[in-house]
């Protein structure tokens, strides 16, 4: 029941993603917003009466108990943000949508996720640098998501398919269709080796107003994004940019200055908003991936230095384990970016820890 009202609290007219959260954290859930009165929802700070009456008066719940009917017939899972499945890494974001829908085989929180978006008009410079990079990354334990768009999107997941690598597709429509049409077959494929996933409900539309929304999600959910061809303007760009005011690592593939679709990629890298990578190799390096696999680990078992706070310990703890980024460090150890930043840069500088390329941290 209580999917039916988080479907039913994104269908409301005029309450966005900022103010549904503001309702859930005041009101505890997406139940007790639509069971609240006119009195009570303008008790709470930036809720009038226009935005008060939109949500008494809605039919969102009706509609979602409608919407969850073929949900529930065509196998797909409705993650709402404190959902166990929900993409932790995109759960981080200010923005993160409210809900998922997803369908696939695949975790969406693999222990390593890269984006890998570019052009439409995928040269074969392009295309040659998505199977060295599936090629590459196959034994590194990888999910590669992208947006099934034509061109990069399509070469990577395809490559993905062939390297058997699990890949998911972000969509910027619902689950009911596939846009393009020409990748009905690319998709089915997919959702048996990784899946798709959107935040828009079946029957919507692939408008344009759509895709920016969902180059978020792909720059959200991942640990790092790839450039690999891109011209100065269009949504590779946009999500590079996005990924950057997330704080994750963007990378891209420098071309020549004559070609089009390697000018926003050279921009990228000249205004430093993008690593540069001249080989796919140059990738595993940034990450902090070398001499890394997915085969079995050696565990570490280092004594920890004696002057060590509470909390430091906690971090050295859970570093003596694996290397981390700082957003999977304040997940493990419960504690809050802000604070953690703080404490990561105090070990350092006491040599208790090490700071790796791509903003990850490991044990001294």
């Amino acid at each position: 029941m209580n999917k039916q009202y988080q479907i039913a609290l994104t269908l409301i007219d005029g309450v966005g993603t900022l103010i549904a959260k503001k309702l859930l954290l005041h009101f505890g859930d997406a139940q007790a917003v639509f069971n609240a009165n006119r009195k009570q929802l303008l008790q709470l700070e930036g809720i009038g009466p226009k935005t008060a009456e939109a949500i008494l008066n809605t039919d969102a719940v009706s509609l979602a108990e409608k919407e969850l009917d073929f949900i529930t017939k065509h196998d797909i899972q409705v993650l709402f943000q404190d959902d166990e499945n929900y993409p932790k890494r995109l759960r981080n974001c200010y923005d993160a949508p409210l809900l998922l829908y997803y369908k696939g085989t695949t975790s969406l929180n693999h222990p390593r996720i890269i984006s890998i978006v570019g052009t439409r008009n995928a040269t074969s410079y392009g295309k040659i640098l998505c199977k060295q990079l599936a090629e590459l990354l196959r034994p590194y334990n990888v999910l590669i998501s992208s947006g099934l768009a034509h061109g990069i999107d399509a070469a990577a997941h395809k490559e993905c398919l062939i390297s058997g690598i699990p890949t998911v597709g972000v969509m910027g429509h619902g689950l009911d269709r596939i846009y393009p049409a020409a990748h009905r077959e690319l998709a089915a494929k997919m959702l048996k080796h990784g899946g798709l996933l959107t935040e828009f409900l079946p029957g919507t539309n692939p408008d344009r107003e759509n895709f920016p929304k969902r180059n978020r999600i792909i720059a959200g959910m991942a640990d790092a994004t790839i450039v690999v061809e891109a011209s100065i303007k269009g949504g590779a760009l946009i999500t590079a940019e996005i990924a950057n005011s997330y704080n994750r690592d963007v990378y891209a593939f420098p071309g020549r200055v004559t070609d089009e679709f390697s000018e926003g990629c050279n921009f990228l890298i000249k205004t430093n908003r993008a690593g540069l990578i001249n080989n796919p190799q140059d990738l595993i390096y940034y990450l902090g991936w070398d001499g890394e696999t997915s085969g079995p680990k050696k565990e570490i078992q280092a004594h920890l230095p004696i002057d060590l706070n509470k909390d430091e310990r906690l971090v050295a703890e859970a570093l003596q384990r694996q290397t981390l980024g700082i957003d999977d460090l304040s997940l493990q150890i419960n504690l809050p970016q802000s604070k953690l930043a703080m404490i990561l840069l105090t070990m350092e500088m006491k040599g208790h820890i090490v700071a790796l390329p791509g903003k990850l941290f490991r044990i001294a």
